[in-house]
């Protein structure tokens, strides 16, 4: 099969499928557009439309942006349609590949680490869209995350993604990474130092640049984990989209929620609220290198400040 014919192919694919999902939801294109208008998200009736016929597919960081939000409006598994675009037939802009947190000790560490795992620092796959999700114990602790992520070849072909936990300042335990879809855990390694804990992840399938894949990856913490009341996730390159969800325990919510993004251009936090709900998610799109991340602490002034991110 020519490189067009199997574009043309999942066009059409993801053609039929946007079209079930429009009709499924009882909304008109007209509507469709009217909602992502008031998300922000510019995308022209013609583009929709051509979306929809399988003229064209979305392609570029704002359709990607758009077609989250789409995934979201129409009642969507994130990625389901995203999924569906198969090869693309360029990576769109790469931006710099920036190691995500202002610690150079740290970095030597991923560098020990990725060595270790015979990997290639710096990795040369990116995440498209990431949704990483934070359960939180009745203890007010972080107890278990699962990360869902389009991943590219930016160069070559990738048969293995190193997955990292990170603790700055902080020796723990290894906690338990496993492997969920997408291919499986062939490689662990723990650093001496206890800061920089990881897997490599071998895919089911190799990409070739600029070949996609869904991976899906879950981490748990052992007893003797020190308690974390901040969590996030960092990226090396511009992730097209970034989800961080966390979920609290209906007995052990917050008195104090801060967020924290961390970039090239320096940090920032903003308090954030959970304005009745019993969770808190972050979105940015277009983000990257960086730290995505919220911490949260209690009325009896608990909080270890500890930092979990996935890189």
């Amino acid at each position: 099969m020519s490189m067009e014919s199997g574009i043309r192919r999942y066009a059409d694919v993801f053609a039929a499928s946007f079209r079930d999902a429009i009709n499924a939801r009882g909304l008109t294109l007209a509507r469709l557009h009217e909602q992502l208008r008031a998300r922000g998200n510019s995308v022209s009736m013609a583009t929709l439309s051509y979306w929809r016929s399988g003229a064209r597919r979305p392609e570029g960081a704002q359709s990607m942006a758009a077609l989250g939000d789409i995934e979201q409006l129409l009642h969507l598994e994130p990625g389901s349609l995203t999924a569906l675009l198969g090869t693309t037939n360029r990576t769109g802009p790469l931006g710099p590949n920036l190691f995500p947190l202002d610690e150079r000790e740290l970095e030597e560490a991923v560098k020990e680490a990725f060595a270790a795992l015979g990997a290639e620092y710096p990795d040369t796959s990116r995440e498209l869209t990431t949704h990483s999700v934070t359960d939180v114990d009745a203890a007010g602790n972080v107890s278990y995350s699962i990360t869902r992520s389009i991943v590219q070849s930016t160069v070559g072909t990738v048969v293995s993604i190193p997955f990292l936990e990170m603790t700055p300042g902080i020796s723990t335990p290894a906690p338990f990474i496993e492997a969920v879809a997408g291919g499986r855990i062939s490689a662990r390694y723990s650093h001496p130092n206890g800061e920089v804990h990881g897997v490599l992840f071998e895919l089911d399938v190799p990409l070739t640049a600029p070949s996609t894949a869904m991976v899906e990856w879950s981490v748990a913490y052992p007893p003797d984990y020190p308690p974390q009341r901040e969590t996030g996730h960092a990226v090396a390159r511009q992730c097209r989209e970034l989800l961080v969800w966390t979920r609290f325990h209906p007995d052990a919510l917050p008195d104090r929620i801060e967020e924290r993004v961390e970039t090239p251009d320096g940090s920032k936090l903003t308090e954030l609220s959970l304005e009745g709900r019993t969770s808190v998610h972050q979105v940015r799109r277009a983000f990257g290198p960086g730290l995505l991340g919220v911490a949260w602490s209690y009325a009896d002034g608990a909080d270890p400040r500890n930092l979990t991110a996935d890189a």
